[in-house]
């Protein structure tokens, strides 16, 4: 699956999502796109976006996009907070579907 992280988002965390082809909005050259915008490019390229934005499930209408969204939820985008959350991502990737927002939640 080819999965696009957020800007805001530690790319480190790339090497977390091992079996997929991931990249970064900074490596694409998108860093700064307003939401909208940003989900209308990568849906032509990526099958999945994750994220750490709570807000863009009501910022867009992401059931009409073929792009499966996964917004994590934790205290802070430290990559030593979100790597315990790479697990439930690499399972959620493996039913997620186009159009579908899957929240991944931290226990803390």
């Amino acid at each position: 699956m080819r999965i696009l992280l957020d800007e805001c988002l530690p790319r480190q965390l790339k090497n977390d999502l091992s079996g997929h082809d991931v990249a970064t909005v900074s490596e694409m050259k998108w860093k700064g796109l307003k939401n909208g915008e940003l989900i209308r490019l990568a849906e032509q390229v990526f099958d999945a976006f994750v994220t750490i934005d709570q807000g863009v499930r009501y910022q867009q209408n992401l059931q009409k996009t073929k792009l499966a969204v996964i917004m994590l939820a934790a205290p802070n985008s430290r990559v030593e907070t979100l790597r315990p959350l790479m697990p439930r991502v690499l399972a959620v990737l493996q039913t997620i579907r186009s159009g579908e927002i899957v929240r991944v939640e931290s226990s803390e």
